[in-house]
């Protein structure tokens, strides 16, 4: 029976946005390692079950995001679905120096791709 060992890779936030094809909204150093990714609109969840330096996917383009990203102490937010950071969202992430990038993927495809990038399943056979 084969047995199946995962792999992870660390991409950088760089990577992550070529990969999703994102556009930079906010971001002067991008060679920051992500290890962890969680994908939600629901800010009480990342509150919950974020980790520290865990890159957050989400659809919600709100100050709100901002405000859970840096109390979370995530490394940056992807706005989803082809949203776009308003004036006060960039503000907010310029004073607390979060990068905030944009993809015109949805959730599920981003959150996909990204598996894809990081996890490599190794069949041998025992």
């Amino acid at each position: 029976m084969p047995t199946i060992f995962q792999a992870r890779r660390v991409l950088t936030l760089e990577e992550v946005g070529r990969l999703v094809g994102a556009q930079v909204y906010l971001g002067k150093d991008l060679s920051v390692p992500v290890t962890e990714y969680g994908a939600s609109d629901l800010m009480s969840d990342v509150l919950a079950l974020s980790k520290p330096g865990m890159l957050l996917l989400t659809g919600l383009a709100s100050p709100q995001v901002i405000r859970t990203a840096v109390i979370s102490d995530l490394c940056g937010v992807v706005l989803v679905r082809g949203k776009r950071p308003g004036k006060e969202i960039l503000k907010l992430a310029a004073e607390a120096n979060m990068p905030v990038l944009g993809t015109e993927l949805t959730m599920f495809e981003a959150a996909g791709v990204l598996y894809s990038a990081i996890c490599t399943d190794i069949c041998t056979d025992k």
